[in-house]
């Protein structure tokens, strides 16, 4: 007589090759919509990150600029700041208050290996007129050829990325476009000779390139700590 299978238990049946076909296309669709769902989420990271970097970067460098225009000395037979349309110079006290000293800093953009950058120029600490005038040419010659760069002891740094930048001045209760600063009489009780004044306030206007977190263009205003707000426009 033919064997009969247990009553409530069947044959067992595998998977037809077309069950199978489709069992592994959902798989690698399911794999493919993995993949790029972690990279989009990746890609997002970098670029959060990048942008953090950016500002951190941007914020660090507004904090100096700041810093230097608020050190920035008066003396006699020298200038605080000059613009010539492409280099900004200053005359600025050193930062050791344990040795009273001067250091003339200078911002503009110049390219490097890393494109057009931001970058800031400073120099050795010095206590005479001589020393300084020296550095202010060298702050020229630095703008205009990049002498006087790290090797002789000067710090040269790049900051943030920019396609341009413009300095304006307040001067008369109005922001007008920087240029050379007038000259004030010799003080009969200043008998060191004329000094330049600083003006009431520096406007920095620099444009972000795009593609680097942040872009656009940004406006920053200082104003000297001894004078009201100026007006924003």
């Amino acid at each position: 007589m033919p064997m009969r299978h247990p009553t409530g238990i069947r044959a067992a049946r595998g998977f037809t090759l077309i069950e199978l076909l489709v069992a592994i296309a959902v798989m690698a669709l399911l794999s493919l919509i993995s993949w790029r769902g972690l990279e989009s989420m990746s890609r997002a990271t970098t670029q959060n990150q990048q942008r953090a970097d950016a500002v951190l970067t941007l914020q660090a460098t507004l904090a100096q600029w700041g810093a230097d225009l608020d050190a920035v000395t008066t003396l006699a037979q020298t200038r605080p700041v000059d613009w010539d349309g492409r280099v900004l110079r200053l005359t600025r006290r050193g930062s050791d208050d344990t040795a009273p000293s001067v250091q003339v800093v200078a911002w503009t953009l110049k390219s490097g290996p890393d494109g057009v950058r931001w970058r800031r120029w400073q120099s050795l600490p010095f206590t005479t007129r001589g020393e300084w005038q020296q550095a202010w040419n060298l702050a020229a010659a630095w703008a205009q050829d990049g002498g006087a760069g790290a090797n002789g002891g000067y710090s040269d740094v790049a900051l943030v990325p920019a396609n341009s930048w413009q300095i304006f001045f307040f001067r008369d209760n109005s922001w007008v476009p920087a240029s050379q600063l007038p000259i004030t009489p010799a003080n009969p009780n200043n008998p060191a000779g004329p000094v330049v004044a600083m003006p009431d306030g520096v406007r920095l206007v620099i444009t972000l390139p795009p593609g680097e977190g942040l872009s656009g263009t940004l406006t920053r205003d200082w104003v000297k700590p001894t004078v009201g707000a100026p007006k924003s426009s």
